[in-house]
């Protein structure tokens, strides 16, 4: 068997199971999408009601896109593709960097360049395997929309879009891999980037120019910046327009290149933007444990705390634009609701509601990376020197614990303050401000419910932290903040946290589900200490 072809089964074996979950994922997020779609606007003239009111609203033409035509098909696009693209994107940038900066971070790249394989090998391998995996992703779509009715032309388009959009975001993390000298770094970079190309498309269909009919639109430049942009703009099922997608490919030729260039200039293990260096003598609050763990997390949590105030910014600014909605149309209100399992209340609230779940999901995220690097401590060996202090393993975890919770409560702090005060530089209400606290609040139990399961996870599991952690986290975002708008079963949505996270409707908020999730938050989290007494070091 030849090098590159083992180096291509050891990427397969080795994520299997993940990429089991993320490409059938996708896939049933797209059959969903097309049942919910069919189920709930089968009727021309409720789609055409729902169009006009979009294309009158940038706050739902910035969360989905612009539409394209009334027809069945088309409406499943505008529905779903942008969400599609980016969990492609995010998948892939993962990728990447797992199999590049973290072997490098691990040590393994070096060993492996001292094989027959060399430094370039395992780059090709990875550009290969990436590309491999994009064509099943791509296809599986496009295998979802057939099997849910949709038009087999418009279908295969909408498959190589997505598979498109994931491979630029491949090159993304490659990329990202070569400008930051930790694989925490690079996720945090390719992953902004995917935010970023969202939010630049977003304000492009936002600021699109609408046809006579208002059935149609035409995207500002904006959106021809962004490659989810370029995706859109196949116009599935409508146009069935590859030719965008040759920007998708110059991109990541490009960036491929610039790879290969960055690869052959530097060390193993250096990188683009070396770290600064560090202090001769450590400061006098760096002697506990506790203070080691925020020391090793605080940039991280910067990161995820500055995506948790765009978000509430984007809340506060829209806010406005969403109240006029429930009188152009109630049936958006419907539509709103649809993403907040047992949603009342205004449709301001609902909106405030749905965009804090996304804020939510940020603080999860965040919580879950700081259990993952507590795992990462194990693995390289420099937790043993700290727990060869008088450090016990419990003050170890309880010091993380700790740091996890804090992370948690900063990111939603930020977010709730954004909106606040976004809310009030456009002249909103006092309540306004109310309500954004009262959603950042509501989002705490659920975040904090991934924090101790991930925790347990460690202690019991510890080879399982990182595979497990991403993906109950992507299972959880998935079902709870898209189950509604695909038209998911209602017991499949009951598993995400996020389903049960309170919707702050003033006094007559119901917050038994955030108390019964901050309840076995609390059992979970000693759970894991007292497990953790017992538990030894495991570094394989």
């Amino acid at each position: 068997m030849s090098t590159l072809a083992t180096l291509l089964l050891q990427r397969l074996r080795r994520d299997r199971l993940q990429l089991v979950i993320w490409i059938f994922g996708i896939a049933l997020l797209a059959l969903f999408s097309v049942s919910a779609v069919e189920k709930t606007y089968g009727d021309p003239a409720g789609r055409a009601s729902i169009l006009q009111l979009a294309v009158a609203n940038p706050s739902i033409l910035m969360l989905r896109g612009t539409p394209e035509g009334g027809g069945l098909d088309q409406f499943v696009f505008f529905e779903i593709f942008t969400f599609i693209a980016v969990l492609a994107g995010l998948m892939n940038t993962f990728l990447a960097v797992r199999h590049s900066r973290a072997e490098e971070e691990s040590g393994r790249a070096e060993l492996l360049a001292a094989t027959p394989a060399g430094r370039t090998l395992p780059s090709v391998a990875t550009i290969i395997y990436g590309a491999l995996v994009n064509v099943a992703i791509g296809t599986f779509v496009a295998l979802a929309f057939i099997a849910g009715g949709l038009d087999p032309k418009g279908s295969f388009i909408a498959g190589c879009a997505t598979a498109a959009v994931g491979l630029t975001f491949l090159a993304v993390g490659l990329f990202a891999a070569q400008l930051m000298r930790t694989s925490r770094g690079a996720n945090g970079v390719a992953a902004a980037a995917v935010t970023g190309a969202y939010v630049i498309r977003g304000i492009g269909d936002a600021l699109a120019t609408p046809a006579a009919d208002h059935l149609n639109m035409t995207p500002a430049w904006w959106s021809w910046v962004s490659p989810i942009g370029w995706g859109q703009q196949t116009l599935a099922f409508d146009a069935n327009n590859l030719t965008p997608l040759l920007l998708n490919l110059a991109l990541t030729a490009a960036l491929l290149a610039l790879v290969f260039v960055l690869q052959g200039q530097r060390d193993s293990g250096a990188s683009l933007l070396s770290g600064r260096l560090g202090r001769v003598d450590a400061r006098s609050t760096l002697s506990t444990s506790l203070a080691l763990a925020w020391r090793l997390q605080w940039p991280t949590v910067v990161g995820w705390c500055v995506g948790g105030a765009l978000g509430g910014l984007l809340t506060g600014t829209l806010a406005n634009a969403v109240s006029g909605a429930a009188t152009a149309d109630p049936t958006v209100e419907k539509v709103m609701a649809s993403l907040i399992p047992g949603g009342k209340g205004s449709l301001v609230q609902l909106f405030i509601s749905a965009i804090f779940v996304m804020v939510g999901v940020l603080a999860a995220a965040c919580a879950t990376q700081v259990i993952i690097r507590m795992r990462q401590e194990e693995v390289s060996g420099t937790a043993e020197q700290v727990l060869a202090t008088r450090v016990s393993r419990v003050r170890w975890l309880v010091g993380y614990f700790t740091v996890g919770t804090a992370s948690i409560v900063l990111v939603l702090l930020s977010g709730a303050v954004a909106s606040a005060l976004s809310a009030l530089a456009v002249g909103d209400t006092s309540a306004r401000v109310g309500d954004s606290f009262a959603a950042a609040t509501a989002q705490l139990p659920a975040a904090l419910l991934y924090l101790s399961a991930l925790a347990l996870v460690f202690v019991a599991l510890p080879a399982w932290t990182v595979g497990l952690g991403w993906t109950l986290l992507g299972l959880g975002t998935v079902f709870g903040l898209f189950g509604g708008l695909v038209g998911m079963p209602e017991w499949l949505r009951n598993l995400s946290p996020f389903t049960h996270s309170p919707v702050p409707i003033g006094t007559s908020t119901d917050w038994s589900g955030g108390i019964w999730m901050l309840c076995i938050a609390v059992v979970v989290a000693l759970a894991a200490t007292a497990t953790m007494t017992r538990r030894e070091l495991n570094t394989a």
